[in-house]
């Protein structure tokens, strides 16, 4: 018999192969977790049977000039909703456990490299917002009749991507200043349930004081809540994109990224500090 060769390892295939084997893993990871499945993949779900059937009957709101009933608004809502929680939430409480527990440090003691470990875990984080988003988008359809033309699930999609990336940015900043795990669910918490309720995902925009909008806007939450509404309304993709939007989304992701680059630590706060 001839000897069989051994498949080659992620590693000898080259980096690509490697950032898709450690994403994968991650990925597979958070799925096991059953609070993390909860979470992401359940709860939302959940809001957005009680939103529509508990207020979405007789009554609409206003998205870019067009009427909607507001079962089709909470669609965008609950879908921005998901993002931030698979996104920001997921990584900041995922990091900074990891990091305290030491399993940062002894990852970053591998020959993988750091780029790798990061870009994976943005691709993982990736790959369960558009799960839940395309869960969300099913429920939809089959309970409620909302359906969308392709162009604007293709302007839904470009919106999670980049909805996706930003906030995985921040929460990679703020998992930077939190030294305790059992402070990270509080301060998730703080941060995203206020914002939630003057940005237009749980209250629609055109029913909200004029301040609080303006204060709203500062955020990005406002902003991927209201490219995903938008893209709910329109038809063709040119249309149902909100290059605006998505623009401040990018300034964030950015000036996040720069924030986390300087700031992040794959060792203990007990140890780095």
């Amino acid at each position: 018999m001839v000897p069989t060769r051994p498949s080659p390892t992620p590693a000898a295939r080259g980096r690509l192969a490697l950032l898709l084997h450690q994403a994968r893993y991650d990925t597979l990871a958070s799925m096991r977790n059953p609070r993390a499945r909860f979470f992401t993949f359940i709860f939302p779900i959940l809001l957005l049977v009680v939103f529509s059937s508990v207020f979405g009957h007789g009554s609409s709101t206003v998205i870019d000039g067009t009427r909607v009933p507001l079962s089709r608004y909470y669609v965008g809502g609950i879908i921005a909703l998901s993002i931030i929680t698979a996104s920001f939430a997921g990584l900041v409480i995922t990091i900074t456990a990891a990091r305290e527990a030491g399993v940062l440090k002894r990852r970053r003691s591998t020959p993988v490299p750091a780029a790798i470990l990061i870009g994976a875990q943005a691709l993982a984080t990736l790959a369960t917002a558009a799960i839940t988003c395309v869960l969300l988008l099913l429920v939809a359809r089959i309970a409620y009749g909302i359906g969308f033309p392709i162009g604007a699930l293709g302007a839904i999609a470009c919106t999670t991507v980049v909805g996706t990336m930003t906030f995985a940015c921040v929460g990679f900043a703020v998992a930077g200043l939190i030294g305790s795990p059992d402070a990270a669910q509080p301060i998730v918490q703080a941060t995203t349930l206020p914002l939630y309720f003057f940005s237009g995902v749980f209250i629609p925009v055109a029913n909200l004081p004029t301040t609080l909008h303006d204060l709203a806007e500062i955020f990005p939450v406002e902003h991927l809540a209201a490219a995903l509404h938008l893209a709910t309304v329109r038809s063709s993709f040119t249309a149902a994109l909100a290059p605006q939007d998505l623009l401040v989304l990018a300034v964030w992701a950015i000036a996040a990224g720069v924030f986390a680059a300087r700031r992040f630590s794959w060792l203990p706060v007990a140890v780095s500090g």
